[in-house]
């Protein structure tokens, strides 16, 4: 088992990574001094039942309620908060009392912004159940949720008391879900560590076929990752919007599909990748070398091409999501984009225009 510690403006928590360390659940949260008499479990409906009970059984307090929730991005919104509060207030939570997320990282957003709003924040414990949401949702503070006007446009910054990342989880999930969390991974290596990279490039079966000792030592070196940008800028006001990295497009991919499981979240991202790597390319901030190299890496995944999402009447629906991206300052669409592997670039700004003819010309084809 690995413990990480994240040191942040607003509050120090640990995450604590390893092979079904859950069966440690209440030695964990007695060690971490975290106390409360009633919890509200968020759970998503697709982790197993056996590891519901598992953690239902290491937690001893006077009352415990279970709220399920059926994860999709569809279903990340004001409604669903909304039901979560309403649980909150009929048993009488107060402030001392905690949240406990058991699910992926659109279940974590959600329960995470109800712990933020809640008689203005509750305790909140996240126990990730997915590969994405333990190297990425689950560190740094983010929570929020969707609506008609783009992804994530509502939320808060709002640090956990606690992450429990068990990897036995992850032999649960279906190879897509596997990909998706992979997907983040790739960026957190493309963005500040070309070592990790080519350790990924060279183990990418083992990694997808969740190899012990591989699979815990790549979670614990991209939360590493995460962990540096996000102590350093906790609000995002520089350095973190370097994680967005593949987001400005893989978020308005995704809205242009509606959210459907068509595109999940990191498989858009994964073209998101493709599609700021062809940009770093096309910017000249990225060499052909290394260029070569991230598109292969892709081409390996099966994410080398967006004709079979997108067709050019989409093109109009693409644009407008990215325009309303959180990241932009003007009228202008803020890209991230590399310097080299390893090494980003946070100031790219291109008028709608650029955009929709860099798209049409280098990712429809």
């Amino acid at each position: 088992m690995k413990i990480l510690k994240i040191n942040t403006k607003s509050k120090n928590y640990n995450i604590y990574i390893g092979y079904n360390i859950i069966t440690n659940l209440k030695i964990i949260i007695k060690k971490e001094k975290i106390n409360f008499k009633k919890v509200l479990f968020i759970v998503d409906k697709n982790v197993p039942k056996n590891f519901i009970k598992k953690i239902n059984s290491r937690i001893n307090c006077e009352k415990k309620v279970i709220f399920k929730f059926n994860a999709s991005e569809k279903n990340k919104n004001l409604m669903n908060i909304n039901s979560m509060l309403k649980t909150l207030f009929i048993n009488n939570f107060t402030r001392d009392d905690v949240i406990i997320c058991i699910g992926g990282g659109i279940t974590g957003d959600l329960a995470g912004f109800t712990a933020s709003i809640y008689k203005r924040g509750i305790k909140f414990i996240n126990i990730p159940s997915t590969l994405l949401s333990q190297v990425d949702s689950s560190i740094g503070g983010k929570t929020g949720f969707n609506n008609k006007f783009g992804k994530n446009l509502v939320g808060s910054f709002y640090q956990p008391d606690l992450v429990i990342s068990d990897t036995k989880l992850l032999e649960s999930l279906p190879k897509r879900e596997i990909i998706c969390g992979y997907a983040e991974i790739l960026k957190h290596s493309l963005i500040k560590n070309k070592r990790l990279f080519l350790f990924l490039d060279k183990n990418l079966q083992s990694i997808l076929n969740l190899e012990k000792k591989i699979i815990e030592t790549i979670i614990l070196e991209s939360c590493k990752i995460k962990k540096k940008i996000v102590e350093e800028d906790e609000k995002e006001s520089n350095q973190r919007k370097g994680l967005n990295f593949g987001h400005t497009f893989g978020h308005a991919y995704e809205a242009t599909l509606n959210y459907s499981k068509k595109l999940n979240h990191g498989e858009a991202v994964l073209f998101g990748i493709l599609s700021a790597t062809k940009l770093s390319k096309k910017l000249k901030t990225l060499n052909k070398s290394e260029y070569q190299l991230i598109l292969s890496h892709l081409t390996k995944l099966k994410f080398n091409n967006l004709n079979n999402f997108f067709k050019m009447k989409d093109l109009n629906k693409i644009i407008k999501f990215m325009t309303v991206d959180k990241k932009n300052t003007s009228k202008k669409i803020n890209f991230i984009t590399l310097k080299k592997i390893g090494r980003y670039n946070l100031k790219n700004q291109l008028n709608p225009s650029e955009v929709r003819n860099f798209i049409k010309l280098n990712l429809f084809n």
